[in-house]
């Protein structure tokens, strides 16, 4: 397999380097095709390398930087002083060619700003959206977009997230004919915002595009469409309150029957129905699908959750590889002007 080399913004998220270069050991050694460039503050990142494999060790690189960029700054300070950031560089090595992706904990805005200004959005494409791809009760996968991109999302852009979204389950899920759906509050053809209906009557009328119509919030996992798509602000609210609930279950599961007292067969019916429910269920838990693909820009850029853990962010590694490795941005811009003009015409 052709080698791969990611670039790690090292010093992002919660956590930093304590969750960020395990994680990229661990991507390293799943991987044996993968180098790593794990841009941060050396002082702090050498360290935590110095009982690791070396051979693990010999397939990474510390690139140094200077500062980072904090969670809470606001977008605009955060692109005027990113030079010399860890953020900035590890999408710098994007532009520059030396790394195939980039992957980072860091702040959304920021990223989404730097991404944008540095590595560029496709042609036809207004603004990236962060993009993931969500397990559903049916053991398949739904490509959902906007996640948080995006706040305010008029008409244009829910189509050319429809197409993206398409594009993406057609062409690296495997998915013939994916049915897209918009996320709205209601089934029915009179509800939802002006924006919501302008962008359906446009997707309607494109051949390219099989829309099945609006999609509720309650749906989401059931498997009902293939890809959903809505606004920033629906999108991550909706993604975090999934999670939120799928966290509690499986806490639940996990603590249930908790000091208390119980016979034998009690306490052993239990367990297993645990384990039952956690095999048919598990697979909903957020780590395993962590990673947001920013779609629509010349690079890939994958945006982990800023409270990842060491499982989670090696997962967002393991997204940014299968997209490097699958040419995505390639194969979306080798459909998307063509289907966009048409859906223009409709």
């Amino acid at each position: 397999m052709t080698r791969l080399t990611l670039a790690v913004d090292a010093m992002g998220g919660d956590f930093g380097p304590r969750v960020t270069v395990p994680s990229a050991l661990q991507a390293l050694a799943s991987h044996s095709h993968l180098d790593l460039l794990l841009v941060g503050i050396p002082d702090t990142i050498t360290p935590l390398l110095a009982k690791a494999d070396p051979f693990l060790v010999g397939r990474l690189q510390v690139i140094p930087a200077e500062s980072v960029i904090a969670s809470d700054v606001r977008t605009s300070q955060a692109i005027r002083n990113s030079r010399g950031s860890s953020m900035r560089i590890a999408l710098e090595l994007v532009k520059e060619g030396r790394a195939q992706a980039c992957v980072s904990a860091g702040n959304t805005g920021a990223l989404m700003g730097l991404a944008k200004l540095l590595i560029k959005p496709l042609d036809g494409i207004e603004r990236p959206a962060l993009m993931t791809v969500l397990p559903h009760q049916q053991r398949g996968k739904t490509v959902v977009l906007d996640l948080g991109a995006n706040v305010d999302s008029d008409s244009d852009m829910l189509v050319q997230f429809a197409v993206m979204g398409a594009v993406m389950a057609e062409e690296v899920l495997g998915t013939d004919r994916p049915r897209v759906a918009l996320l709205n509050i209601g089934q029915e053809e009179t509800k939802g915002l002006e924006s919501i209906r302008a962008a359906a009557s446009v997707l309607k009328a494109a051949e390219e595009i099989n829309f099945i119509g609006y999609m509720e919030g309650n749906d989401l996992l059931t498997g009902k469409t293939d890809v959903l798509v809505c606004d920033g602000f629906v999108g991550n609210v909706t993604l975090k309150t999934m999670e939120g609930v799928v966290r509690m279950f499986l806490s639940l599961l996990k603590s249930s029957g908790e000091g208390k007292k119980r016979s034998w067969w009690l306490m052993l019916l239990g367990r297993w129905i645990q384990k039952r429910l956690a095999q048919r269920f598990g697979h909903l838990n957020p780590d395993q699908y962590n990673g947001a693909c920013l779609l629509g820009l010349r690079g890939t850029v994958i945006k982990s959750h800023g409270a990842a853990n060491q499982r989670a962010f090696a997962v967002a590694i393991e997204q940014a590889e299968q997209a490097a490795r699958r040419l995505v941005p390639e194969r979306i811009a080798a459909r998307l002007d063509a289907v966009l003009a048409r859906s223009d015409k409709a």
